[in-house]
């Protein structure tokens, strides 16, 4: 949960107001955060500029029962005070905290207030939201995978995506062994519809394709897909035309020349045939 406090500081007053709340869950292992950070705008008669204060707690709760908790601070982006909630105890991450944490470390109902936040409150909650989002959180979409490549000289992609939860393995196989020369593999990419997607790259040439089985394997929620790489699987930019079918229409068009030709010659005697005629006939004299 991030919660964002904005806060005026003067020497008699002080006024907070909330301008933005989410939760983050995340289901891995059962985890839940709560941000909180005051934007604090001090007096001029106290200190000058602003400052932030922020606060940060959350749970989790894994498979086999066990809770673990954390409740820390930090000032001005930098971590100040944490919270041990088996000591009830807090930890200075400099000089300048050691004050606090004395000063909360002797408010023993402060401690005690954490340790029940994090071991009781936070874990319900967690529970809770799980409970609320179960269809969309526990569900399982196996990944579409398709193989890509702009040329045939360039590198050949392999693409994932529409699949959750997000755990995804892409590795590559050359002659039904692990390669991992010349491969790329790209970031993460969360997609519109709460799906992710991701792409691994190898490079390697015309010949090695060809006299080689390169395979691209993405496993998945222990299903495994594997995509070798053919030149009928791979989707390109660019048309491989077998040499028959560039032969025959080189053969057609010839054909359709020479036919041009031989109609034009013959149209050209017919031509000259009919001017004849018509010109034996214009100078015969009557009797």
């Amino acid at each position: 949960m991030f919660i964002m406090l904005i806060c005026l500081i003067s020497s008699s007053t002080e006024h907070c107001f909330c301008v933005e709340s989410y939760f983050h869950l995340q289901l891995d292992n059962l985890q839940l955060s709560n941000i909180l950070m005051l934007v604090i705008y001090h007096d001029v008669s106290l200190f000058s500029g602003v400052h932030t204060w922020q606060m940060m707690c959350g749970c989790e709760l894994n498979d086999d029962g066990t809770k673990r908790g954390y409740w820390q601070y930090g000032y001005d982006g930098e971590d100040f005070v944490s919270f041990d909630k088996s000591s009830l105890t807090w930890t200075a991450a400099n000089p300048q905290a050691v004050i606090t944490k004395h000063k909360w470390d002797a408010d023993k109902a402060f401690g005690e207030y954490n340790k029940g936040y994090l071991e009781n409150t936070c874990i319900e909650w967690l529970q809770k939201y799980v409970r609320y989002g179960k269809d969309t959180l526990e569900r399982k979409v196996s990944p579409q995978v398709s193989l890509l490549q702009k040329s045939s000289s360039s590198s050949v992609s392999c693409h994932a995506t529409g699949f959750y939860p997000s755990g995804v393995t892409v590795t590559w196989q050359k002659n039904g062994q692990e390669h991992i020369e010349d491969v790329d593999l790209g970031q993460l990419i969360p997609n519109e519809d709460g799906t992710f997607q991701v792409t691994s790259t190898i490079t390697v040439t015309p010949d090695e394709l060809k006299n080689n089985k390169f395979s691209c394997v993405v496993e998945h929620q222990g299903k495994t897909i594997s995509s070798i790489l053919t030149e009928d699987k791979i989707k390109t930019n660019y048309a491989s035309v077998p040499i028959g079918i560039i032969l025959g229409a080189v053969a057609g068009v010839l054909l359709l020349i020479v036919a041009g030709v031989a109609g034009y010659k013959v149209y050209q005697k017919k031509k000259a045939s009919d001017d004849g005629s018509n010109s034996s006939a214009h100078s015969d004299p009557k009797a």
